[in-house]
């Protein structure tokens, strides 16, 4: 029998607000352990939450930009377990009336070509809601310790349905939906920081049949391949224990990504384990038409809708809008680049070609490991359109300004002053080039032949020839055209 896959995800995201859910203790990332704490945060007697109006606020943008249904009136549950994480023994949550319901998030999957946009697809969403996230366990040999940093801070958690059928369209949905969530500034989504977490849901069904299979629960995904790569193993677990006539059970499995193997942690618990009920401290909250409007004005442009426009309006390559697209910044600079120059597609490939290079290669050099990124660009649009200005006006050889850019980027010297102090002027006088091209041509009369003799190619050793004894100065199109006129004499 022949078995397919049925995945949905739970994707938690700690949204980028400066206080926690329920008290004006602050956020952070790397402070010392238990340090952002106070009595509503570590559940003490007498302490009472307040609400955090920034949080409410992303949550419906969140909600505007994958299409959902924002709620007139949604209300907070206390979700009730017995884990160290979670000082209070209940996590403030949203049970039956989340602020978010529907909609639907865009993936792209690879197309025939990796030269041109692939085949897209909406995944739909069943709901987002939104809740105060857990502390942080560390596990030792003998003993665990826990921090309650994050304990407390607004967490979104998005789910899925199961309508996602391999592990591509895991790892493409992943992609689309982080990019869209840091384009739109909801939050960092840096799975190393624990500000975006999975939690994926693998069944296996018979081929044709419409009933979905037993779920499984995969936990400790940390990052976006090794969702992919835990969703690839479980598939085949499931598939392997269905064939030898196995029963799956409903469970929570943790991935190990050293061994690259998912193992049972615990049964599953439901709903009801919970025993979820209306938190009596907190008002349910009114979301009114004007404040969706408001929200909706300020939403900015899908990362695939500015995809869209690059390829139709600009006619970028694939290529470079791929690697645009997905972080808003970038857009930002390449497009002041490309209203400078009035030439995006040159524009697109110095930025994403040359400026990303030397954005990662600062990082490696400082042994960051974290992805390059634009906002510490010490270059500015302004001086790298001022570069292409001057190769387009023929000023500078475009090899010259690929050895400039570095320097530019190092130092943050203009391209128009390193050109001056170094001499680098692009050299256009006719009388000179035509006594180089004349010594080309006599120094190599075979290139010149076989050129004559119908072969096109040959004429770019003479053209070299000319370079280098301009040091790459010399005007490529005045060299190229006094070489044709004197070799048809």
């Amino acid at each position: 029998m022949e078995y397919e896959a049925v995945m949905g995800l739970e994707v938690h995201v700690q949204l980028d607000t400066k206080s926690k859910m329920f008290t004006r203790t602050g956020t952070g990332f790397g402070k010392d352990p238990n340090t952002l704490t106070d009595p509503v945060v570590l559940g003490l007697p007498g302490a009472l939450p307040v609400m955090n109006r920034e949080a409410i606020e992303k949550s419906i943008k969140v909600g505007l930009l994958l299409g959902c249904k924002i709620a007139e009136v949604c209300k907070w549950d206390r979700k009730n377990y017995f884990y160290p994480d979670m000082p209070k023994n209940y996590q403030i949550s949203q049970f039956d009336q989340p602020i978010c319901e529907g909609g639907e998030v865009e993936i792209e999957l690879p197309g025939d070509s990796p030269a041109v946009m692939g085949n897209h697809r909406m995944v739909e969403l069943t709901r987002i809601h939104l809740e105060e996230d857990v502390g942080k366990l560390t596990h030792y040999e003998t003993d665990s310790l826990v921090d309650y940093n994050r304990a407390g801070s607004p967490l979104l958690e998005i789910v899925s349905e199961p309508d996602l059928f391999s592990p591509d369209e895991v790892f493409a949905y992943l992609t689309s939906l982080r990019n869209s969530l840091v384009s739109a500034g909801i939050s960092p989504c840096d799975m190393e920081k624990g500000q975006l977490r999975c939690d994926a849901n693998v069944s296996i069904r018979p081929v044709g049949s419409s009933e979905l299979g037993t779920k499984v629960e995969l936990k400790n995904l940390n990052t976006i391949s090794g969702v992919k790569q835990g969703v690839e193993y479980e598939i085949r677990r499931q598939t392997k224990a269905l064939e030898n006539g196995e029963e799956i059970f409903q469970e929570t499995r943790r991935w190990n990504p050293e061994e690259k193997r998912t193992s049972s942690m615990r049964s599953k618990e439901m709903a009801h384990d919970y025993r979820y009920f209306p938190d009596p401290d907190l008002m349910p909250v009114k979301i009114d038409p004007e404040w969706v409007e408001r929200v909706r004005l300020e939403l900015p442009e899908k990362p695939f809708d500015k995809q869209r426009r690059y390829l139709a309006e600009m006619n970028l390559p694939y290529s470079a809008t791929s690697a645009l697209c997905g972080d808003r910044p970038l857009c930002e600079y390449f497009e002041k680049v490309a209203g400078l120059t009035e030439d995006p597609v040159k524009s697109a490939n110095w930025v994403v070609n040359d400026l990303l290079r030397e954005l990662y290669q600062a990082r490696k050099d400082a042994g960051e490991e974290e992805a390059a990124s634009i906002t510490d660009c010490p270059l500015s649009p302004e001086g790298l359109a001022e570069l292409i200005t001057l190769i387009e006006k023929g000023a500078v050889s475009n090899n010259v300004a690929k050895e400039l850019f570095p320097e530019m980027f190092a130092t943050g010297k203009s391209a128009g002053d390193l050109v001056a102090e170094k001499g680098l002027e692009m050299k256009s006088d006719g009388d000179e080039i035509e006594a180089l091209c004349a010594k080309a041509i006599a120094d190599d009369p075979d290139a010149a032949a076989k050129f004559k003799g119908g072969k096109e190619g040959a004429i770019n050793a003479l053209k070299g020839s000319v370079m280098k004894a301009t040091r790459g100065q010399a005007n490529p199109r005045v060299v190229d055209e006094t070489l044709r006129r004197l070799l048809a004499e």
